[in-house]
């Protein structure tokens, strides 16, 4: 996939998030990089054969305080060569994007891995969180 495309996809997932989710975003950069480092999966505690799609760094909102401000924004990254490896068709690639984002996006606002594993079963049953 080109890159250009893929990056369509992580706008696009960003974009079909509810509207007041998007709009408590704040701080928070996400890229786009080809695959994880061995640095990201090491400090992810990502062991060898792995897969890391995406990845959260920063402060989630929900530890936010006064000691705060001025800090440099919080940065998803989303890894495209995992995704296409994973994803056989360009449907399945947009819904792992999709996914992913909105994985990231739930540590973003405090969710810890355990949490965002329960709300993604919720969303794939009923389709909201």
């Amino acid at each position: 996939m080109l890159e250009k495309d893929f990056e369509k996809l992580v706008q696009k997932a960003v974009m079909d998030l509810p509207k007041h989710i998007r709009e408590k975003m704040d701080n928070v950069a996400i890229v786009i990089e080809n695959k994880p480092s061995s640095d990201y999966l090491r400090k992810s505690g990502m062991r060898f054969g792995d897969t890391l799609l995406g990845l959260y760094q920063g402060i989630p909102k929900t530890t936010w305080g006064r000691d705060f401000s001025g800090k440099l924004p919080d940065k998803i990254t989303i890894f495209n060569e995992p995704i296409e490896k994973i994803a056989l068709t360009p449907k399945e690639i947009t819904e792992l994007v999709k996914i992913t984002v909105w994985h990231e996006i739930a540590h973003h606002f405090g969710f810890d891995e355990k949490q965002v594993r329960k709300l993604e079963k919720k969303w794939k049953k009923t389709g909201k969180v």
